[in-house]
C-alpha cells in the first residue's frame, strides 16, 4: 500500500498564488502523479498530470497559471499555483499512478486539501 500525504491548501485572495505538494509514504517508481480537483456535485476533474519522465498535461482552465512538478528522489508532486480565480476554489487531490506489472496499474489518492478563492 502506498499513502499520499497532502499539504498547502488554505484560503487566498483572487490573484494570489498557493502551492500544494504531496508525498507517497514510501520510495517506489510512480509512474504518472497528478493532481485532481472536486467540487460539490460536480465530477472529480483532472488539473495537471506529470510523468516519471517529466512530461506533462494540463487542463486548459489553469494553462498558463498552474505549474506541475515532481521530485522522483522523494516520490513527491508539487501544485505551484498563481493568478488564483474564485472558479479555483475545490478539494484538490493528490493522485499516483504505480505500474505493477505490465497491463496493471494501481492508482491511489491523497485525502484531499481544500483551496478557497475568494474574490
Amino acid at each position: 500500500q502506498v499513502q499520499l500525504v497532502e499539504s498547502g491548501g488554505g484560503l487566498v485572495q483572487a490573484g494570489g498564488s498557493l502551492r500544494l505538494s504531496c508525498a507517497a509514504s514510501r520510495s517506489i517508481f510512480i509512474d504518472t502523479m497528478g493532481w485532481y480537483r472536486q467540487t460539490s456535485g460536480k465530477q472529480r476533474e483532472l488539473v495537471a498530470v506529470i510523468a516519471s519522465g517529466g512530461n506533462t498535461n494540463y487542463a486548459d482552465s489553469v494553462k498558463g497559471r498552474f505549474t506541475i512538478s515532481r521530485d522522483n528522489a522523494k516520490n513527491a508532486v508539487y501544485l505551484q499555483m498563481n493568478s488564483l480565480k474564485p472558479d479555483d476554489t475545490a478539494v484538490y487531490y493528490c493522485n499516483a499512478r504505480i505500474r505493477v506489472v505490465p497491463g496493471l496499474i494501481n492508482e491511489y489518492w491523497g485525502q484531499g486539501t481544500q483551496v478557497t478563492v475568494s474574490s
